[in-house]
């Protein structure tokens, strides 16, 4: 029983389940690394590290080993755009082009159409992530980026690129992973006047006390090598590898990082500690913290698409930020409905149950066994058994 974590003996056997779980993957040479940590009621009840931070040099995985954290770095954002909502700098139903009048994407017939911020925020824009488009398509003819590629390319230029491609859909129409949350970077950069990396800080990880979570690498030493699944053994992932994802590749870049002209991607651009994104997910579970009103939370925390989006397979929807949980019997998991999760291709994975007053993050240094592979799954199976 989850409840009964606070007795000695139901944590040693939470620990003794996911201890198993965590060197067996290890074993297996499915990931290199990780740092897993379960807080329950606020308190931490699991922590561990396990594995390398860099294999050739045996550094070992520390709490402050610091991750790219690809689309970890979503809900931040998310929470640093609901905050201006709050303030009144933005609104959910401003359009785009309030802010960026040049962001005038069309559809397939060569229609004019509008993109509120609300869109951008729940994924239904009309965009989509070059990853998820097939071979010929625009997205790869005018060489869009992710966010975690190209070195150096500004995001004025990236938008344009986007801008030029044509959108999948009608906005509000369809949900559909995307560079959205690039765009809405943009617009709040341009609402404040100020680059991105100095509104989140602002916003969210300063009041948070998150001194590792940035667009930049707070301290190089500490920084985890990134990997690949591979066979026999996970190898060091390159700059210009592309790794199969569903019916495409994801491109990295992992150089990108130190290039101060790499755009402060909204979607992916973060860097950051476990503990760092714990202390966030636990500011969300309760309700916002310094940070966010609890009706802004509330309304992050609703599917704002409805569970046929499959977000994260059947039962999924999304909300803002994240994939929130409709239905769990259609979903096969133990989690409660109303629990929001998300993950980053670097090898993340997270979630939060609010009904059993749980946030969990499972970070690892291995693609895409941290994010999809069996990993995510069997912490959370062990956790709830």
């Amino acid at each position: 029983m989850i409840h009964q974590f606070g007795h000695h003996v139901e944590s040693s056997k939470l620990a003794r389940r996911l201890d198993a779980v965590i060197d067996r993957a290890i074993a297996e040479n499915r990931i290199v690394g990780t740092v897993v940590l379960v807080a329950e009621d606020g308190r931490c009840v699991y922590e561990r590290t396990a594995g390398w931070a860099d294999r050739t040099r045996r550094t070992p995985i520390a709490l402050n080993t610091i991750f790219r954290l690809a689309s970890v770095t979503k809900p931040i954002l998310t929470a640093a755009a609901m905050r201006l909502t709050e303030t009144g700098h933005i609104h959910l139903n401003d359009p785009v082009t309030r802010w960026l009048p040049d962001f005038t994407p069309r559809l397939d017939d060569g229609s004019e159409t509008e993109i509120l911020i609300r869109h951008l925020l729940s994924h239904t824009a009309g965009l989509s992530y070059r990853f998820l488009e097939p071979q010929g398509s625009p997205y790869h003819g005018l060489n869009i980026s992710d966010g975690l590629d190209q070195p150096g390319l500004s995001v004025d230029e990236n938008l344009r690129r986007l801008a030029s491609a044509p959108l999948s859909f009608r906005p509000g129409t369809v949900w559909r992973y995307s560079l959205a949350l690039d765009v809405l970077g943009a617009i709040l950069a341009s609402a404040l006047g100020k680059g991105l990396p100095d509104v989140v800080s602002e916003l969210v990880t300063r009041p948070l006390g998150m001194t590792d979570t940035g667009f930049a690498v707070s301290d190089p030493d500490r920084l985890a090598t990134p990997y690949l699944n591979s066979v026999p053994v996970p190898k060091v992932l390159a700059d210009g590898m592309a790794v199969p994802f569903g019916e495409g590749a994801v491109r990295f870049d992992p150089s990108r990082i130190f290039d101060p002209l790499s755009y402060p991607s909204g979607g992916a651009g973060m860097t950051g500690t476990a503990t760092d994104v714990l202390t966030f997910l636990e500011t969300i579970r309760t309700g916002g913290g310094g940070i966010l009103q609890p009706d802004t939370v509330q309304a992050m925390t609703t599917d704002q698409v409805g569970p046929q989006a499959e977000t994260q397979g059947p039962g999924w929807g999304f909300g803002f930020g994240w994939a929130v949980l409709s239905d769990p019997n259609l979903a096969v998991t133990p989690q409660s409905k109303g629990t929001i999760q998300w993950g980053g291709v670097y090898g993340h994975n997270w979630f939060v149950d609010p009904a059993r007053n749980l946030s969990v993050v499972a970070f690892t240094n291995t693609a895409l066994e941290g994010m999809c592979g069996a990993f995510p799954s069997q912490v959370r199976d062990a956790i709830y058994e």
